[in-house]
């Protein structure tokens, strides 16, 4: 590799500019030690790495209309969280005349983009923090939508306040109505899409809303634990066991701070993700019962 071409190593650049710069030929293009990936943006094939988002979100940015910007969940990655699925496209929004179109690994959305809906982050031209968690809180998977808006909200990126004010700010768009929906429901106390996912199939299932990451103390006052969801009137503490949880070390914590609950009076209830997703009547009926022992308990003192 020559001094010149060492130039355009690691990051994505415009075939034009290259060429109009006498860095690259078009033939030397077409050869062995050049990615392409989209139409006129290439990188160098020893830094192509087709699982790394931030790597087609700046190849995006390229090719991009300057009046576009990152969304969805590709703004939010960039943020540092990752919602994102295996080989998701990079997501851009693109206002007025459709002059860019869909390629593999970039999906454009049409739609209105206000400058205030626009920032600079550490170099890439991205949605807001408050403008990507509304247009992901409108987005058609509920679940998903709540996961994203929890997400953000744990991350101090935006304040419940702030998306109440975008909600207000957003007159007429469509889906503000189940955004204002997926707001009722957020938890900026939710420290997992996992944790999400089980208070929505507690609370779906007609169940008294939970207390997100409540710290337990004993009667004299000594921490015990932070538990996942709790509803502390009644003394019952529910836990997402995920595959961390089964590591030695992890475990024998757990069995600990499991019998302290038990010796100061609380009921702890351990689901997994296989309780969330297919069998979300097991956490109902677990978290009932739990309940209902607590009120004979109540009856009886």
């Amino acid at each position: 590799m020559t001094p010149v071409t060492r130039q355009l190593r690691r990051e994505p650049f415009r075939r034009r500019e290259a060429v109009s710069a006498g860095l690259v030929t078009p033939a030397a293009l077409r050869g062995p030690h050049w990615q392409r990936l989209y139409q006129g943006i290439y990188i160098e094939r020893a830094a192509f790495t087709p699982e790394h988002h931030r790597m087609w979100c700046a190849a995006a940015q390229l090719m991009m209309p300057a009046r576009a910007a990152i969304g969805g969940r590709s703004a939010a990655y960039l943020r540092g969280i990752d919602l994102l699925a295996a080989a998701e496209p990079v997501s851009i929004i693109l206002p007025g005349a459709r002059t860019t179109r869909d390629q593999p690994m970039l999906q454009v959305i049409h739609g209105e983009l206000p400058r205030d809906d626009v920032e600079v982050l550490t170099g890439f031209r991205v949605t807001t923090a408050a403008r990507t968690a509304f247009d992901l809180g409108r987005g058609a998977d509920r679940i998903q939508a709540a996961i994203a808006v929890d997400a953000m909200l744990h991350r101090r990126l935006v304040s419940l306040a702030a998306l109440h004010r975008t909600a207000d700010t957003h007159p007429g768009w469509r889906g503000v109505m189940k955004f204002r929906d997926i707001l009722r429901l957020a938890e900026p106390g939710a420290a997992s899409p996992m944790e999400t996912r089980l208070r929505l199939v507690i609370t779906d299932g007609g169940l008294p809303r939970p207390v997100a990451q409540y710290r337990i103390r004993d009667d004299a006052g000594s921490f015990i634990g932070q538990v996942d969801l709790a509803y502390p009137a009644w003394k019952i503490a529910i836990e997402y066991e995920g595959d961390h949880h089964r590591d030695q070390a992890t475990f024998r914590k757990d069995i600990a701070r499991f019998n302290r609950l038990q010796a100061a009076g609380w009921a702890t209830l351990r689901f997994t993700a296989d309780d969330v997703f297919k069998r979300p009547n097991k956490i109902i009926e677990g978290v009932r019962h739990a309940e209902a022992r607590r009120r004979t308990q109540e009856l009886r003192t």
